[in-house]
């Protein structure tokens, strides 16, 4: 399974962002997978995570009601939809498995950039 994030940028305080991971490989729809951020200076953290069939979710607190993940196994693509982003989201954003000590290799991220 490989993985690509896609999606970051410079947004301003209240904006909104949709971040896509593509993966390649047959066990991306078995897998349940999880949104991963690591802002500078700070360990990764989730953000969001989806069981296989994507009927179940679970946010960081300081994401909830805020961000929403989705998947389309069909496309082997998952998703994270941010709103009314704040300075603190700024972080790289990382795709992988859930939990995270199912994680695959990392791959490069993409980078959420928030200015207040």
């Amino acid at each position: 399974l490989q993985l690509a994030e896609s999606g970051g940028g410079l947004v301003q305080a209240g904006g909104s962002l949709k971040l896509s991971c593509a993966a390649s490989g047959s066990t991306f729809s078995i897998n349940a997978m999880g949104w991963y951020r690591q802002a500078p200076g700070k360990q990764r953290e989730l953000v969001a995570a989806i069981r296989s069939d994507g009927v179940s979710t679970i946010y960081a607190d300081s994401v909830k009601g805020r961000f929403t993940i989705s998947r389309d196994n069909t496309k082997r693509t998952m998703y994270l939809q941010m709103n009314t982003l704040k300075s603190e989201d700024t972080a790289v954003y990382y795709c992988n498995n859930f939990p995270i000590t199912m994680a695959l290799y990392w791959g490069q991220g993409t980078q959420v950039t928030v200015s207040s």
